[in-house]
């Protein structure tokens, strides 16, 4: 009995999974089938959105291409062709993000390049050569064949060298200039303390030729009274450079002295004189 019952049981297990993976597949297949509708519907409408924008009728093929990206993430034409009528409409923003988007649903090498490979030319567009030429090395990974992505990454190296020496000269020439400016500021300072230095000489020398002139003055002032108080010695020169010292007397004033003297010697003498004359006895003879 017990032999039974585990036979039993195992069988009912088997048939449960054998019922599981039968819903499951059909689930894939359903599943399986509505990812082929949404990707042939997602086809069409891009083979559509193809038509329009070959008619030049920008706004129907944008509408297209939008509801053939919505209907399916297994297509990356319709992102790509988006991307491309963007590009020749040059609105390169709207068509990187369209070629970003190709490039990350794309499962096969060759839509992978073609995604970078257009990548690297809206961001030559847009001059950021350094961003192209990751962009173009992608694009060799995925393809390293193409002749045309290895001229435009060679291409974009050199842009990329041209714009980093005028970058350089342009960031020398602001140093030379600011340096320049520098040197120009340091000049006026250095000008402006010497101005003042020179104006605060000047008040110096002024102030010196004031004082000299007051000193000058005053000698003058100084001479003027001492020459006052001197007595006068007559105008002759060979007087005025004899000037006696203090307690000794002049040459003129000893002539006077010895005149003086000699004067009143004479006077002297002439009284001495008179009185012999005047005391003579005088005989007198009466007649008696």
């Amino acid at each position: 009995m017990k032999i039974i019952e585990k036979q039993h049981k195992m069988s009912k297990f088997l048939i449960l999974l054998v019922f599981i993976s039968y819903v499951s597949f059909a689930q894939d297949k359903e599943e399986l089938k509505q990812k082929e509708k949404a990707l042939n519907e997602s086809t069409n409408l891009t083979w559509e959105g193809n038509k329009s924008l070959s008619e030049n009728d920008f706004v129907s093929a944008e509408v297209d291409y939008r509801k053939a990206i919505s209907k399916s993430t297994d297509n990356n034409a319709a992102p790509y062709n988006l991307g491309n009528a963007y590009y020749n409409k040059e609105t390169y923003s709207e068509a990187f993000g369209r070629f970003k988007q190709a490039g990350e649903l794309a499962n096969e090498k060759p839509d992978k390049h073609k995604a970078y490979h257009n990548m690297g030319n809206v961001f030559m567009k847009q001059k950021q050569y350094d961003k192209a030429v990751e962009a173009y090395k992608e694009a060799l990974r995925n393809n390293p064949k193409d002749e045309e992505t290895r001229y435009n990454l060679a291409l974009a190296k050199e842009l990329l060298k041209k714009e980093q020496e005028e970058q350089d000269k342009n960031e020398d020439n602001e140093d030379q200039k600011d340096k320049k400016d520098q040197d120009k500021e340091n000049e006026g300072d250095n000008k402006e303390d010497k101005d003042k230095s020179d104006k605060k000489d000047e008040g110096d020398e002024g102030d010196k030729g004031d004082q000299k002139k007051e000193d000058n003055k005053e000698g003058d002032g100084d001479k003027k009274e001492e020459e006052k108080k001197q007595p006068e010695q007559g105008d002759k020169p060979e007087e005025q450079k004899q000037q006696p010292r203090p307690n000794q007397l002049s040459k003129q004033q000893i002539q006077n002295l010895l005149e003086a003297m000699q004067n009143e010697e004479k006077k002297v003498q002439e009284k001495i004189d008179a009185k012999k004359v005047k005391g003579a006895k005088v005989k007198n003879e009466k007649d008696w």
